[in-house]
């Protein structure tokens, strides 16, 4: 089974940009999305649908055309659930989870610090919420793959310049070693599982051609929970699909 996460950066412009057909051609099980940007009713559906996809959305209410995230499945699942619980979370649009007979998959966007210090405090809150959410969920659901934009990146290895961007949001210490946590607290970097090189990213900046020199940052995961280690099959990042100043990551599974 395929598992993909994609950061679109608008589903809308992806579409225009050939996302549909590169949907057909790669054919994932399950598909991730995050930044929709868009409800439902401004998305041809019928057009997704026709692939073989149901689709499930979680849309901002806080503004039009922010965040949001959704869950493309070949597969139905038992139950989809929409949000986190937590409203001022929730109105932003960033969690939706998908159950199915013997795993779940949840596709997530957690926040940017890009935006200030009142944004990077939110950012910090959200993550010690977020890993209180998980931790009671894990209770409920052991299988667990939660794909998505985290928004940090782990390593050095996991960024172009570490040394200069050791005070920029994303590589904040302290959001490292929330990541760090996470990981101890029962999940796998499913791409690090799988692979140890360097140069291996899943966002570039728009600016100065980062893209074409592979400047990036590695901030998208599929954080798998520890009981499904045994049914990992593989782990992958596609820099070559352009959509998005974002990549698809992939995940295989038993």
């Amino acid at each position: 089974m395929k598992i993909i996460s994609y950061n679109v950066n608008g589903i809308r412009a992806a579409i225009r940009k050939g996302f549909l057909d590169w949907l057909q051609e790669e054919k994932p099980d399950i598909i991730c999305l995050q930044e929709t940007k868009a409800a439902p009713d401004q998305v041809p559906v019928s057009e997704i649908e026709s692939l073989g996809y149901q689709t499930y959305w979680e849309v901002a209410t806080v503004k039009k055309g922010y965040s949001g995230v959704a869950i493309f499945s070949r597969l139905e699942p038992q139950h989809v659930a929409v949000g986190m619980g937590v409203e001022k979370y929730d109105q932003e649009g960033r969690v939706i989870r998908a159950d199915y007979d013997n795993f779940s998959v949840m596709s997530v966007y957690m926040p940017s610090g890009t935006m200030g210090d009142v944004r990077q405090a939110f950012k910090m809150q959200w993550l010690s919420d977020f890993q209180s959410y998980i931790n009671e969920l894990k209770q409920k659901k052991a299988n667990l793959i939660i794909s998505g934009d985290y928004n940090i990146c782990h390593r050095p290895i996991d960024i172009h310049d570490p040394v200069r961007n050791k005070n920029t949001t994303g590589f904040l210490p302290e959001e490292r070693e929330w990541v760090s946590g996470f990981i101890d607290s029962g999940f796998i970097d499913t791409f690090r599982f799988f692979n140890q090189e360097p140069n291996n990213y899943s966002w570039w900046s728009y600016r100065a051609g980062a893209r074409q020199k592979n400047l990036g940052w590695r901030i998208d995961y599929h954080m798998a929970s520890a009981p499904m280690k045994d049914r990992l099959t593989n782990a992958s990042i596609l820099p070559q699909v352009h959509h998005s100043d974002h990549c698809p990551i992939v995940v295989e599974i038993e």
